[in-house]
């Protein structure tokens, strides 16, 4: 692939310091078709890094803004880059954040995009009832700040955006599937943030003719998703325990049900989204409901171990044995992991993405598992997953 390097020197990971001209965006492939320009916020999340390959692997130029930190977060996304001064070079970093206006605006006004993708958010559920005004400006209001930055450059005929919504919205479920008409309901901070950010985006869509899309994503995961999601927190451990580097699991509601699909199929149905010829919201879902215990019974079957559960289910003295080794306690449950308000049940019907852009999931529940475990061990294995 053409925007794939051998290495990642962290010392050349600094953010572009030239200021770039429309003119120096405009760049043509091989055809003679004039490449199109993306810009990504989130883009060195899960999503932010498929997304990215993704683009790239369309010929997009690819533009992304990082959060300043003394230490790098790149990890997901240092497989793609290339130091600037070098030839070819289609993947470029900004420093810049969501609560931020006066960046975004200037951003958005060197850059001059085909294409947005807002995926930066604090979207980890529990942790946004412990910052909830954190969460609220970056993952509400950053979206408006996008828009008016969009809107200051005089970009709103001609750049086309995609705003993450998530299944959050719907919380305490109307309705079961959920669909693009039912209504919403959100159970935590993230989830009201997240409403803000949806309406906000229809309103301006209205008003102001521009092109905005509302993908509602439910839960996607992939060997790339953080440590503290449940999946991961799932596969990590699970790996870890096969190893003999841990000895148990602890978490929280076994019984909350998600619609879980692979963050691959994900992110190609927000470019989808994107190419249709009018702007529209869209669910993009399996179909299909798991619960937590599901999940965390096929992670350990896949490395040979069969959990036995004990106790009264649901409750937290419910207990998961190692079958093989009834001294094995493999997983626990620890009160903390509860959420304030919980989210029983999600599962999305994805009718109609499938019936507009044609979008389908392609990875099943079981082979999401797999990969996720086996990508876990082989961290372990080369001695990333010690601690």
């Amino acid at each position: 692939m053409e925007h794939e390097t051998g290495g990642f020197d962290t010392a050349n990971m600094s953010m572009p310091e030239a200021v770039f001209s429309p003119d120096a965006q405009v760049e043509y492939n091989g055809a003679g078709e004039r490449r199109k320009v993306a810009l990504l916020t989130g883009v060195t999340g899960q999503d932010g890094s498929y997304l990215c390959e993704f683009l790239l692997e369309k010929g997009y130029i690819v533009h992304g803004i990082i959060r300043r930190s003394s230490t790098f977060n790149t990890h997901r996304i240092e497989h793609l880059y290339k130091d600037r001064h070098a030839a070819g070079v289609r993947f470029f970093l900004h420093y810049g954040d969501l609560t931020d206006s006066t960046n975004l605006t200037q951003l958005i006004s060197q850059i001059r995009p085909d294409e947005i993708y807002n995926l930066g958010a604090m979207s980890h559920v529990k942790v946004s009832f412990q910052m909830s005004e954190y969460t609220a400006d970056v993952d509400g209001i950053g979206a408006l700040r996008l828009l008016n930055a969009v809107r200051a450059c005089g970009l709103e005929k001609t750049t086309r955006l995609y705003q993450a919504s998530t299944s959050e919205l719907y919380g305490k479920v109307q309705e079961v599937p959920q669909s693009e008409t039912t209504p919403f309901y959100p159970r935590s901070p993230y989830g009201v943030a997240k409403q803000y950010a949806y309406w906000i985006l229809v309103n301006y869509r209205e008003a102001y003719d521009m092109f905005l899309v509302n993908g509602i994503l439910f839960n996607h995961e992939s060997p790339r998703r953080g440590p503290t999601f449940v999946t991961r927190k799932i596969t990590r451990a699970v790996a870890r325990i096969q190893k003999g580097l841990q000895k148990t699991l602890y978490l929280g509601n076994l019984d909350a049900k998600r619609d879980w699909g692979h963050a691959r199929d994900y992110v190609r149905g927000m470019w989808m989204m994107l190419q249709h010829d009018t702007p529209d919201d869209f669910v993009l879902a399996t179909g299909e409901t798991h619960p937590v215990r599901e999940f965390v019974e096929k992670a350990f079957r896949h490395v040979g171990m069969e959990v036995e559960w004990k106790g009264e289910k649901g409750s937290v003295h419910e207990v998961g044995y190692n079958k093989a080794d009834p001294e094995h306690v493999l997983v626990k449950i620890d009160p903390q992991y509860f959420r304030p308000t919980e989210v029983e049940l999600l599962l999305g019907d994805p009718a109609k993405a499938k019936k507009h852009i044609g979008w389908e999931p392609e990875v099943s529940f079981d082979d999401l598992v797999k990969e996720m475990v086996e990508a876990d061990i082989a961290l372990v294995e080369k001695g990333d997953l010690t601690s």
